[in-house]
């Protein structure tokens, strides 16, 4: 129990013992106490109100001196307009430093989660949208596992359907037989090559048609001579024609080979890969199942439906006349078959918020087949990425690339490096890790730190600043902390944990123990938000602390051995956690820089 529970635990003993009211401990909001007053810890005491009938100050005057009187690590409170500032005394602080764990602490209740993400089609190579849903998907995967929990990172791979028959079909027409060896381009890049030619050609063919003037723009589209082929071509690929197979097979083998080398660029990795391909036709058996149950209901045209509209939906689609599932068939099929073979006890879908609608339906559907797990399906609904040139569009070609993104970013960390000067003493193999170590954390933070939920805009430039609000400014830090150490060690000067118990720890050294006491309720709130923007602002400010102190304190040129090994210990504290919190951001710290 952290010192933040241990208050909470105590101040609903006072509720108790005081005011006769039992509270559940982790209804008490117990914060950090603001830097502008005195205190660590702070007591909201405004809700507890309610129940002790008496004045803010009446209550917490009570409480406060129930916790002084409980908790000896309390040297003294204040009361300031109904917040009860707690002041803890320098001894709980020596031997916090002392024992402080640089493992996570756990969650009550362990359970096991599935975590669904990246889910691209096979029809074009990954872009920067894709990359925020991957480093989201895998960063609340790592959350989650620092919490205790089973985890299973999973990717659903859209291999099937009309989009991919445009790119196996434009390769056909156009292709003279390329291959990513012949031609010198990743599998991903060369399917989405051809992918973007069917567009062209596709809007070529429209317009001719149009311009007959017998017919409007969306008649165009689906009389269009390339539309009908490749409609033909995905009533092949479903009747099994061995030669449409081939060709998927093979085109898909080399998309799967480029989304490998992005995934390891991006340093990711998943537990379990589905394919739709293998899985289109599961929800289907659930259809005559949700007839009988008089769930879905089957119109005139033999197409199946369900009614939502007592859910605030509408009513949808489920099954075409043509006995063809839709989308939302297929996600019933494999949410079932995944919490029967896993045992749920989550489903977290990272998919952009235009999906919202999609996972409302969903939820509603296996809520009327009464299953016990309906509510336990949660939409990790995220915001759009744009640039500062606008937005992306596949289909004309004008997607930021993830290749291109990942190798830009690399690219401008050596640049920014060099021009720094922040690789002195580095070999060429340790300079170009260091290199990509800087380009994928100034990546991954800036699109990190923004809370998922929110639309955001990506700026290169200012994703790499050494100064900034960046992911290379807190690697920065970390590498200054171990360069400490470093000269430490040549020093001759060792880390003894003899601590100058008589110095009194003000200031900057105490608000930077503040900070690394807060490391395990920021993880339990990222867990909670399924947000890593919590854990990403945490190890900014815990960074930007840390330089204050540096700035203002003597570390090794403190006379004192005792508060010199007092702040020794309180730079390794601060290396491991900020360390430890970038590794949940998927970003890896060099030691030097």
């Amino acid at each position: 129990m952290n010192i933040q529970q241990t208050i909470q635990r105590f101040t609903a003993d006072a509720m108790a013992d005081l005011f006769g009211v039992t509270m559940n401990p982790a209804d008490i909001q117990v914060q950090e106490t603001r830097k502008d007053f005195q205190g660590d810890f702070t007591v909201v005491i405004f809700p507890l109100t309610r129940f002790s009938k008496l004045k803010p100050q009446e209550t917490a005057e009570g409480i406060g001196k129930y916790l002084q009187k409980s908790i000896t690590e309390i040297h003294e409170f204040s009361i300031v307009q109904g917040f009860l500032n707690l002041q803890l005394t320098n001894g709980f602080w020596y031997s916090y430093l002392q024992n402080a764990s640089n493992d996570w602490a756990p969650a009550e209740h362990i359970r096991t989660v599935m975590v669904e993400y990246s889910s691209p089609n096979t029809n074009k190579p990954l872009h920067l949208g894709h990359v925020r849903n991957i480093l989201l998907g895998y960063s609340v995967a790592e959350i989650l596992k620092a919490r205790g929990h089973k985890v299973i990172k999973a990717n659903l791979v859209n291999d099937r359907g009309i989009h991919i028959c445009k790119s196996m079909l434009a390769w056909q027409k156009f292709g003279n037989g390329e291959t990513p060896e012949t031609f010198g381009l990743k599998g991903d890049h060369l399917v989405g090559k051809y992918y973007v030619a069917f567009n062209k050609a596709l809007q070529g063919q429209i317009y001719e048609l149009e311009s007959l003037g017998t017919m409007d723009k969306e008649q165009a589209e689906k009389q269009a001579p390339l539309m009908l082929e490749a409609q033909e071509m995905l009533r092949k690929w479903e009747a099994g024609d061995p030669e449409t197979i081939r060709t998927w097979k093979m085109m898909n083998g080399w998309v799967y080979a480029g989304f490998e080398e992005s995934y390891k660029a991006l340093g990711v990795d998943f537990d379990k890969m589905y394919y739709e391909s293998q899985t289109y036709l599961l929800g289907k058996d659930i259809i005559n199942d949700g007839i009988e149950k008089q769930v879905f209901y089957r119109k005139e045209d033999s197409s199946v439906w369900i009614n939502l509209t007592d859910e605030g939906l509408d009513e949808k689609l489920v099954l075409r006349k043509d006995g063809t599932s839709v989308y939302i068939t297929q996600d019933m099929g494999t949410v079932m078959d995944r919490f029967n073979e896993f045992a749920l006890d989550q489903l977290i879908y990272v998919v952009g918020n235009e999906q919202e609608y999609h996972f409302k339906v969903l939820k509603a559907i296996l809520k009327k087949f009464k299953l016990s797990w309906w509510d336990h399906l949660h939409h990790l609904s995220y915001g759009m990425v744009e640039l500062p040139e606008g937005k992306m569009k596949s289909r004309e070609g004008t997607v930021v690339d993830a290749d291109d993104l990942i190798e830009e970013m690399l690219q401008t960390a050596e640049k920014q490096t060099k021009e720094l000067g922040k690789m002195e003493g580095l070999g060429e193999e340790e300079q170009k890790e260091l290199f990509r170590k800087i380009g994928m954390a100034a990546l991954k933070f800036y699109i990190l730190k923004a809370d998922p939920k929110k639309q955001m805009l990506f700026d290169p430039k200012e994703s790499i600043d050494f100064m900034g609000f960046t992911g290379p400014f807190i690697q920065y830090t970390y590498t200054r902390i171990q360069s400490i150490f470093r000269k430490a060690a040549t020093d001759g000067v060792a880390l003894d944990g003899a601590y100058n118990t008589d110095y009194a720890i003000a200031g900057l050294e105490r608000e930077l123990l503040q900070l690394l006491c807060q490391k395990d309720a920021t993880l339990a709130s990222a867990e909670a938000n399924l947000s890593p923007a919590l854990m990403a602002n945490y190890t900014y400010e815990l960074a930007k602390t840390f330089n204050k102190f540096y700035h203002d304190h003597k570390v090794l040129a403190e006379p004192d051995a005792g508060i010199r090994n007092f702040r020794l210990a309180l730079c390794a504290q601060t290396g491991a956690t900020i360390k430890a919190c970038m590794a949940l951001l998927g970003i890896d710290m060099p030691e030097k820089m």
